[in-house]
């Protein structure tokens, strides 16, 4: 039997169906003959007459087109579930009532003895069971639950033996797919259930319930010591969110040798099933808790749009290509100047959405080359990720760092606005909030171009705005960015340390990336709508509370298995030129305006008039010219002091915490 499976999934699917086809017949006319026989019937006709080959060729014309309207061949087996077994209790139900109701109509021309409601009922139960039997004998050597019994594939032996640490909903999911892979990379060997009071013992698939809570951390530890053999263990999405515990798991797997990743999703693959698994990042071990995106809105956004990103190839960036893809934007373009960092976007972009995904090698400061890529691709919005962002580096090389982030943004809002774009939007950073570095002083001057922009695209009296929306988004830190804490740590940590930390006080805004592409995407979103007094230049994004540099150091050393100051040292340099110890995410003089959109604010700020702007520009390019650093510094610096008197924050009490105060 296991032989004959195996000829028949491997046969083409015209073929395989072609087989199962002659294979139901078959069943059907052993069902009548079983029939008979079990109900000790004596037909008055001979069986073997041509009166009797009429008769059952008859029924097997009947219930093949019967079968085929019922949907039966149309079922992918591997995949099958009680509903498609359900649909073949119907289908053998209807064929009997249509046998038996032609039987009562033949009575009429020609009586047949030895036929009886009897025989039909004998029929239906018969005809179900053996023509399930097989379905469910190929599902039982697929699924792999015959394990121990029966082995379809040798490779299976080989699989990684992994635990499932999650809800006992997803756990058969995850089984069942991890057993229907081909090959067999993963085979669950045990159930870890989040939920309190789970039964132990009893079996998903036959895949045993080791643990439940409270008791999650006790028995992962008897894993790792080494007492059974396990090389993987595999989070259930959204487990991070759910249980306290989540940390010391992943620290406790880590230093027992085994790898860990989180189920993220399931991914059709033409007729296949494949469980998408994701490697475990910092973001859910710091278990900042993030806001559900409100995917219909900004769906409903990007849909169909035509959407250039700037600086595509960096990490900001190479997250808002993709997720405008996912959202079903209809073309999006990368402008960037890392020939590399555009080779890597396309295998960081599904082979499905590379259709749609255009990229140029360009400079943002060079207006003829982005006036050419605006006007040929026609976009319907700029997200201008484009800038240099690495603090100590951009003390040094200053004048890099102004003809990018300042002329650069200046350019691409320019051609923007020449072209016609509906929207541009510049990804700002907490480091523009009362700078200190070279960086900060640039991401400020960027932002004050985009909201003088603003200002001067709206028309008085009514406030209606012609031409280009401009606006800015205001963030901090994000997790795994290019030359972030995260990777540093990461790559230190990997060469035995030490890790450096400037300063053990030293704290900053942490975001998961995925998270922050959401909200700058809904921001965008927002801006669309808005016009009038309720418009707003720059928008600020809640980053929750600071944490500690050294939280994260030390956090990121468990997670390798590693135990901090003991296995990997932790050295302290001193804080580089330009860095702050805290950062801050509203300026002395800003208002934070709360809106109605969970993790974004409106953020009212001093905007200097754009001719004031033209000449502060002027000045910057003369002293580039000089190659006049101080000149260069204090003109950026008249960009962003305070005009007027810091207003009150509009907020009370009861609504969300007051965002941008370093701890």
């Amino acid at each position: 039997m296991t032989s004959y499976v195996n000829a028949v999934s491997g046969s083409r699917p015209k073929m395989r169906r072609a087989i199962i086809m002659v294979q139901d017949m078959v069943m059907v006319l052993i069902a009548v003959a079983l029939s008979l026989v079990l109900s000790r019937s004596n037909l008055s006709f001979d069986a073997f007459s041509d009166e009797g080959f009429a008769t059952w060729a008859g029924v097997v014309l009947i219930s093949h087109l019967l079968f085929r309207y019922c949907g039966l061949y149309t079922t992918i087996w591997r995949f099958a579930s009680t509903p498609d077994f359900f649909n073949i209790l119907k289908s053998c139900a209807i064929l009997t009532v249509v046998l038996y109701a032609l039987s009562l109509v033949s009575r009429f021309f020609q009586p047949v003895a030895g036929l009886n409601e009897r025989q039909f009922i004998v029929f239906f139960l018969v005809s179900f069971t053996i023509i399930s039997a097989p379905r469910l004998f190929y599902r039982f050597l697929r699924d792999g639950a015959s394990w121990g019994i029966v082995t379809l594939n040798t490779d299976k032996a080989q699989a990684k033996r992994a635990l499932f640490v999650g809800r006992l909903g997803e756990a058969d999911l995850i089984i069942r797919f991890t057993r229907t892979a081909e090959p067999a990379d993963y085979s669950v060997a045990g159930i870890m259930a989040t939920e309190r009071g789970a039964p132990l013992g009893t079996r998903i698939q036959g895949v045993p319930v080791v643990a439940s809570r409270p008791r999650l951390i006790d028995v992962l530890e008897d894993y790792a010591a080494g007492t059974k053999s396990i090389d993987l263990v595999i989070f259930g999405s959204g487990v991070e969110h759910e249980i306290e515990e989540y940390p010391e798991l992943v620290r406790i797997a880590r230093h027992g040798g085994m790898a860990v990743v989180q189920f993220s999703r399931l991914s059709q693959l033409g007729q296949e099933g494949k469980i998408v698994l994701d490697e475990v990042e910092m973001e859910t071990i710091l278990r900042r808790p993030t806001v559900p995106s409100d995917i219909e809105r900004i769906g409903a956004f990007v849909g169909g749009k035509r959407v250039l990103v700037t600086g595509g190839a960096g990490s900001i960036g190479r997250t808002l290509v993709k997720r405008s893809l996912e959202l079903g934007a209809g073309a999006v373009l990368v402008a960037d100047n890392s020939e590399f960092g555009i080779f890597q976007l396309s295998q960081y972009v599904d082979e499905s959405d590379r259709d749609r995904l255009k990229v140029r090698i360009v400079d943002v400061a060079d207006r003829r080359q982005m006036t050419r890529v605006v006007t040929e691709f026609k976009p319907d919005i700029i997200f201008h990720a484009a800038a240099l962002k690495h603090v100590p580096l951009l003390e040094e090389n200053w004048e890099s760092a102004i003809q990018t982030n300042v002329f650069g943004t200046l350019v691409c809002a320019e051609v923007a606005a020449k072209c016609g774009v509906p929207q541009f939007l510049l990804i700002s950073s907490d480091k523009a909030v009362d700078p200190t570095s070279v960086l900060g002083i640039t991401k400020r001057a960027a932002e004050q171009l985009v909201s003088s922009l603003h200002e001067s695209h709206t028309i008085a009296p009514d406030g209606r705005r012609s031409g280009t929306k401009f606006i800015a988004v205001r963030f901090g830190n994000v997790f795994g960015s290019n030359g972030s804490v995260a990777t540093i740590f990461q790559a230190q940590i990997e060469a035995g340390g030490p890790v450096t930390i400037t300063d053990r006080r030293m704290t900053r805004y942490f975001m998961t990336v995925s998270e922050a592409v959401d909200l700058v995407i809904m921001a965008a979103a927002d801006a669309q709508s808005r016009n009038g007094t309720d418009d707003y230049a720059v928008y600020m994004l809640d980053m929750g509370k600071p944490v500690p540099i050294l939280e994260v150091a030390e956090t990121m050393i468990r997670m390798a298995g590693k135990t901090p100051y003991a296995d990997i040292p932790i050295r302290f340099t001193g804080i580089r030129p330009g860095e702050k110890l805290h950062e801050t995410l509203q300026g002395a003089n800003e208002e934070i305006i709360t809106l109605d959109i969970a993790k974004i604010f409106g953020l009212r700020t001093d905007v200097v008039a754009w001719p004031a702007v033209q000449a502060a520009l002027a000045a910057l390019q003369a002293a580039m010219k000089d190659q006049d650093k101080a000149s260069a510094l204090a003109v950026l610096a008249e960009l962003h002091r305070p005009q007027t008197p810091a207003p009150a924050d509009t907020r009370q009490e009861t609504g969300p915490r007051t965002v941008g105060q370093a701890g």
